[in-house]
């Protein structure tokens, strides 16, 4: 037999059912002066794959060294992975940087030995590491 658990003055219709959240992934690219940044939030994962497919494509025609911004990545699953492997076997001999990418993230490449194809930082990269002069004279 079942139990009402529903606490007093509250009908049992009033109650939501408790979903865990699903934090749907994304994927943008930004040009900036010195670098193209990918930045990944949420769950990287096989519904993402044409978006992700795009981007790579979008960055690496860029000409410019690639960083990928992974700090709000939730999960992430093979496309993820192939993502990045594309990104550095395609880097015409720059390496991607990997900026602050969470245990999740972090696992995986290491795991994978994907790793060895990138530069990981856990802190925002200056722009002298990516040949910046610095400012031009007047």
């Amino acid at each position: 037999m079942a139990r009402d658990t529903t606490p007093p003055g509250e009908s049992s219709a009033d109650r939501q059912p408790d979903i865990r959240a699903v934090d749907p992934g994304s994927v943008h690219v930004l040009y900036e002066p010195r670098a193209t940044r990918v930045v990944l939030t949420g769950e990287i994962d096989a519904e993402l794959g044409p978006d992700l497919l795009e981007a790579a494509e979008d960055a690496l025609s860029s000409g410019r060294p690639v960083q990928v911004d992974a700090h709000h990545v939730t999960f992430m699953d093979s496309t993820g992975l192939a993502f990045l492997a594309r990104l550095a076997s395609r880097s015409r001999g720059r390496r991607v940087t990997l900026i602050r990418p969470p245990a999740v993230v972090r696992f995986l490449i290491e795991t994978t030995n994907i790793v060895q194809l990138l530069d990981v930082v856990d802190e925002e990269p200056s722009l002298a590491q990516h040949g910046d002069p610095g400012p031009e004279p007047a």
